[in-house]
């Protein structure tokens, strides 16, 4: 039988951009809210539902190193437009997508009121 890898699940919400919080738009096709990169004025975003990645026991290869994941937290605490930026193995990038997808956070707040912004997270995997 297999081994089944143990999982650390370890997320680090990371400033794309630590200056300056200027709004910016996707194409005016698109009908999104303006989404923000964080700094100064904006409160980050908190993960309040978390849900760790399925890993397939088929190969029997404990895996180690990290994901990491861009996408934007919406107003609502929503991910939109998840994807990888830096990947350990095919199989493994696409769930830790999967799982992200389907995290919920508190919106990221400026002057007070809940806005979109863009993060990137670090999903570890650790050998147990």
């Amino acid at each position: 039988m297999a081994q089944i890898p143990a999982l650390v699940l370890t997320c680090m919400v990371l400033a794309c951009s630590v200056c300056g919080f200027e709004p910016q738009s996707k194409s005016e096709d698109d009908q999104q809210e303006k989404v923000y990169d964080l700094g100064p004025g904006l409160t980050p975003p908190r993960v309040t539902k978390q849900v760790a990645p399925r890993q397939s026991t088929v190969r029997g290869v404990r895996v180690v190193g990290s994901v990491t994941i861009a996408l934007i937290v919406s107003s609502k605490g929503l991910p939109k437009d998840v994807h990888v930026v830096k990947g350990i193995d095919k199989e493994i990038d696409q769930c830790t997508v999967e799982a992200v997808e389907q995290w919920r956070f508190d919106p990221a707040q400026k002057d007070g009121k809940p806005v979109a912004v863009r993060v990137s997270l670090d999903i570890a995997f650790h050998d147990m």
